[in-house]
């Protein structure tokens, strides 16, 4: 089957009601647990009737509860998650390895992959210290400042990655973070010389991190796969010399089994 593009909203094949159901479901990312009906009308920029029917609509198909005044997303919403993750074979695959690294290690490792101008947490294995930073499965973070981001925008053709990265929203997140798309750029360059990105606190003052790409026999890029920590407990130079090895060997062992 040949790479089918995204059509445009104003395409024919484009079905509205769709989006905007998914874009009701989306409104309770922002915290907040149970939402009025027009709660959820502002947040979506809809009109009340219309998500008044959308809601009424995802609580008859069992995604959304109510009290007749209040609604909140029901347990069923996370078969749409689970149905994502249930079909990357991969993740099955490398899951067990990645989790064996992290008790070598003691430090937390994830993998992510690329949407758009971030990177989503698709796996998790954390280790029992505090972070300062939820990184749960489903969270995004911006791909031009994390290690994982940039990893999988080394990978992209050069037209690819700038386009990306133009389309960014680059801040300075803390005084250490590259927010110049060609200051950007060259670091990714240095990234797909090297094989793997280092991150030195420029998402968080709190962190740094080291990430390589996970990839199948065949060399294709799967996911980016990251081990991070707080300063204090993780330098850099631990990072290159004890982790980099460590997850380069643990990434080759999951390629060999991609076949």
């Amino acid at each position: 089957m040949g790479v089918v593009e995204r059509i445009d909203p104003s395409n024919r094949d484009f079905v509205g009601s769709l989006e905007k159901g998914l874009r009701v479901i989306r409104t309770f990312n922002s915290g907040e647990e149970k939402m009025t009906l027009s709660d959820v009308a502002k947040a979506s920029d809809l009109p009340r009737a219309g998500a008044r029917r959308l809601l009424l609509t995802l609580n008859a198909l069992g995604y959304v509860s109510t009290d007749g005044k209040y609604f909140e997303l029901a347990p069923k919403v996370l078969e749409l998650g689970f149905s994502y993750l249930a079909s990357q074979n991969w993740l099955s695959v490398a899951s067990p390895i990645l989790e064996k690294l992290r008790d070598e290690l003691d430090e937390a490792v994830s993998i992510t992959t690329l949407e758009g101008t971030e990177v989503v947490y698709v796996a998790r294995f954390p280790v029992d210290r505090v972070m300062t930073m939820a990184m749960d499965i489903g969270s995004r973070k911006p791909a031009y400042c994390t290690a994982m981001g940039r990893v999988l925008l080394s990978t992209l053709p050069e037209t690819k990655m700038r386009e990306i990265l133009n389309e960014s929203e680059m801040t300075a997140l803390t005084s250490r973070t590259l927010h110049d798309v060609n200051a950007v750029a060259q670091e990714i360059k240095h990234v797909r010389e090297k094989g793997y990105c280092l991150i030195d606190r420029e998402l968080e003052d709190s962190l740094v991190a080291l990430s390589v790409p996970l990839t199948n026999y065949h060399g294709e890029t799967l996911a980016a796969v990251n081990v991070c920590g707080h300063p204090s407990n993780l330098s850099l130079d631990d990072l290159e010399t004890r982790c980099l090895p460590a997850l380069q060997c643990a990434t080759k062992e999951i390629a060999s089994i991609l076949v």
